[in-house]
């Protein structure tokens, strides 16, 4: 008699093999959708050079994984290194004072130029069809003129604050 309690007693404290190894509660809480209600968090912002940069990066990614093995690994792995550079030297920009952005926002540009040249040369050794060429050139292109616009405004700002301590008090 005792021990036909105990074994409805087992079964109440520890879990059996259903309760372990299917688990649909759980994959069904996390599979929820709460974007449509009230409470959800909108998702990030990023400042559109960023989020053209993130685009592009995504692109040449896909492009990445097909290349051939005597560029993936070299030139490839390069003009990846240098999506990751640029994408954090323009988080670092972002968080920095007007007077500090600019050395960072230079250093972009400087590896933006860097992988337009080394994507040319993969073009020209048919490493990269015209096609994806074109396709990830334009982008790239206009992420250097929102890098340029962004540096110019800064000197401007620097300017007009250099000129506004230099100018003679009346």
């Amino acid at each position: 008699m005792h021990i036909f309690f105990i074994s409805f007693f087992a079964l109440k404290i520890f879990p059996c093999k259903n309760k372990i190894f299917q688990r649909y509660d759980i994959i069904v809480s996390m599979n929820k959708d709460f974007s449509h209600t009230s409470n959800a968090t909108p998702p990030p912002t990023l400042l559109p050079v960023m989020q053209r940069v993130k685009t592009v990066y995504i692109l040449w990614f896909e492009y990445y994984k097909k290349l051939d093995k005597t560029h993936k690994y070299t030139l490839g792995q390069k003009i990846d290194n240098l999506f990751v550079e640029i994408i954090e030297a323009v988080s670092i920009a972002t968080f920095l004072d007007k007077t500090e952005k600019q050395p960072w926002i230079r250093l972009s540009i400087r590896k933006l130029d860097t992988i337009k040249i080394l994507l040319m040369i993969l073009w020209e050794t048919k490493s990269l069809d015209n096609k994806k060429y074109i396709h990830i050139s334009q982008p790239i292109n206009e992420i250097g003129k929102m890098l340029g616009g962004w540096n110019g405004q800064l000197t401007k700002s620097i300017q007009l604050s250099q000129d506004k301590q230099n100018s003679p008090n009346k």
